[in-house]
Formats: C-alpha cells, structure tokens, sequence
C-alpha cells in the first residue's frame, strides 16, 4: 500500500477527534485577538465567525493589515505567548481549541491542521536538508520508522511534482528554485494527512506563472484528499475560481460573506466594490491608471464609532460615521454584509449619486469620476 494512503497512527497524549464527526471541520464564533502595547490594545480580529466543511475552500481577502494572517494564526494557535488576548470559540470537528495548551495544541499541529507560510525561504529551516524537514513530522506525529518516513516523502515530492524526488531529498533550500521551496513546504504541510490546510499568501514571493501552478497544485491536493482549506490572499482574482465561499476582511472584521459566485455577480460591501476595481483589467489600454483606494485602514487600537471604511468610501452618509452596521443577510442565503448603503440597493445608489453631486463624502472624501483613474481622493486634496 502507498505510505500516503496509511492511515493516522496516535500518540499517547493525542486527543481523540471522533472520524463518525458530521459537522463543520473548523467553527469559528466571535473570535477576537489583540496585541496588548504601550498604546492600548490592537484589535487584529475583531468579532470574526464563520464554518468551514469538509472539502470546501473559504477565501479569506484584504489589503494588508486586515488580519487576515492574525485570523489565521488564532485558528491555528499559533500565537506569542505574552502580551495577546484572544477570546471566542474555535471549534475543531466539535472540539474546542480556545484555552488549550501549546503542548495540547502540538497534538493538532501537522496531523489535524497544517499551514502553507507565505515566503518559503523563511519558513524552511536553511541549515537542514529538505528530507529530513519533511520527515520530522512523520516521525514524530506517526511513528514511522526512517526508511519508511523516506518513501513517504519521496512520494509526497512527486505527488507535488518535484522531479528528481530521490535526489531533491539530500539538498538544502537554498538549493532550489522559489516555487521548488514553496512545493516542498506544500508537502511538508500535508504529510501527515491534516483535515485542514491553511494557506496564508502561499504565493507572495513568486513570479506570476510559478503562482499559478502552485495555486493550482494547491487546489488539486485539496480535491485529491478531501481536505477544509482556507486561501488567505489580497487578491480576489486568485479566489475567483478556487474558493467555493469568500469572506473579504477590513480592519479586523468580516465585511461581507457569500458563496463565491453570489459575491462576484451581486457583491453588496463598497469595500469588496473598490478592491474589485483596483485589478488591472485585461480589456483596459496600455497605461490606463490604476484604480487605488485612497486612505488607509483605520487605528486599530481607537476605531472610528460607525463603520470602519466611511472614511474612504464613495458611499459614505452620516449614519456611516455614527453607527457601525451589523452583518446584514441579503436575499440570497448565506449572502451577508456590513453595510447601511449595499452597492446595487436604491439606498446605495442614492447616496453614491448625492455624493457625486456634492463631489464630497460624510468624510470629507472627493469622489472622482472613473474616467480620472481613481477610486476617490483623500479630503483636502
């Protein structure tokens, strides 16, 4: 039988997940985490739920400082250990992970849920050989012995579709090219048969043709195994055809939810609108402007009162700026957003056309016309 196909030995300290378990593979319930500092208390993810299946793929996307990462390491318990408050429920086929210890946490690590780091230089051990980076985990979470372990990597290398497996096995990372680095972490990550895989950026540091074939092999493991994966990007292009569900981030909270389809023809959040429209476009002239969100993200230690994205959106009323809407669901299920104007509403078109009119948000931003290659600009400009 092939090593990949063994099934998952326990260590002694493991704690039981139950495989007859019908629910969501990951549970997450109004998690907040902040960074205490001298200034006050960052408040990296604020308020974040959400379910995640068995076999499904959940698109986390926003701009840098969104916590995304943060929400993905809180998952995963990954955190510093001083100085950060976390709070909520994350569950774990029905188990609960809040309040665990780091030597409980271990147990979950690389056989239960793994991560697929965003630079691959970093995330490898540049002293150590690739084949011993890879069977660490099997040796230690599955008791297999070293010759063993071996074929296990070997084909867990040629499953990523690394050539040369035999021989890649004995070299170092410096040794490979980029995307060779990010395939071998990619096999590391799985090696031991995680029912969750989270990929944080996993193609930040390569070259646009080697991010789509590792967007690609990612999706196809995910689809071979059966696995819960969240794909953790910036970039809503790359979620548009490899997710089957998006939740787009802004400043520590979800701002909009949907299956992956109902969020593309029917996106209600201004935000998810603006971040849509700052891809380049393949139909656009050769040196057309880039549409840029003007701004950026608010404090996180004093968030503004109302909603969060007021101060750089197009739509933005007073209300915006008083009250902070709550999730709302559309008329689609499953469809929620965080907005009191949704893009495509009557209300929404109101307020986007006053402003125009005005030329001047609740905020103070200057809309300008689409024509002019920008999303808005700042007050004062």
């Amino acid at each position: 039988m092939s090593p990949l196909l063994g099934r998952r030995k326990s260590a002694e300290a493991h704690i039981e997940i139950e495989d007859a378990y019908s629910g969501p593979v990951v549970e997450v319930t109004d998690l907040k985490t902040g960074f205490r500092t001298p200034r006050g208390l960052v408040r990296a993810v604020d308020g974040v739920s959400f379910k995640l299946e068995r076999g499904k793929t959940l698109g986390i996307v926003g701009e840098s400082g969104c916590g995304k990462s943060v929400l993905s390491r809180s998952v995963m318990g990954l955190l510093p250990a001083s100085n950060v408050e976390r709070e909520g429920s994350v569950k774990f086929q029905g188990q609960e992970l809040i309040g665990l210890s780091q030597n409980e946490m271990r147990h979950f690590w690389g056989t239960e849920m793994a991560m697929v780091f965003q630079d691959p230089m970093t995330s490898l051990n540049p002293v150590m050989r690739i084949g011993n980076q890879i069977t660490e985990g099997l040796r230690y979470h599955l008791d297999q012995p070293k010759d063993e372990a071996e074929q296990t990597a070997i084909a867990l290398l040629k499953s990523v579709r690394i050539p040369e497996a035999e021989r890649r096995l004995k070299e170092y990372p410096h040794q490979l090219s980029g995307g060779m680095r990010q395939r071998v972490v990619i096999a590391t990550a799985l090696a031991c048969g995680p029912r969750l895989l989270i990929a944080d950026e996993p193609t930040t540091a390569l070259d646009v043709t080697v991010q789509d074939q590792i967007l690609d092999l990612l999706q196809t493991q995910q689809r071979e195994r059966f696995m819960a994966m969240m794909l953790i990007t910036h970039d809503l292009g790359v979620v548009a055809g490899r997710t089957d569900e998006i939740a787009v981030m802004y400043a520590g909270q979800i701002v909009e939810k949907a299956p992956t389809r109902t969020l593309f023809a029917n996106m209600k959040m201004p935000y998810t609108e603006a971040l849509l429209q700052s891809i380049p476009k393949l139909d656009q002239p050769s040196h057309t402007r880039l549409q840029a969100i003007s701004g950026r993200p608010p404090d996180l230690v004093n968030p503004p009162t109302g909603c969060r994205f007021a101060p750089r959106c197009l739509y933005a009323q007073d209300r915006c700026l008083e009250e902070q809407p709550p999730l709302m669901e559309s008329d689609v299920p499953g469809h929620l957003y965080r907005c009191w104007y949704p893009v495509g509403t009557p209300a929404g078109d109101d307020a986007l056309n006053s402003n125009l009119r005005k030329n001047r948000t609740a905020a103070g931003l200057k809309p300008l016309s689409a024509a002019e290659g920008v999303v808005g600009a700042a007050p004062g400009a």
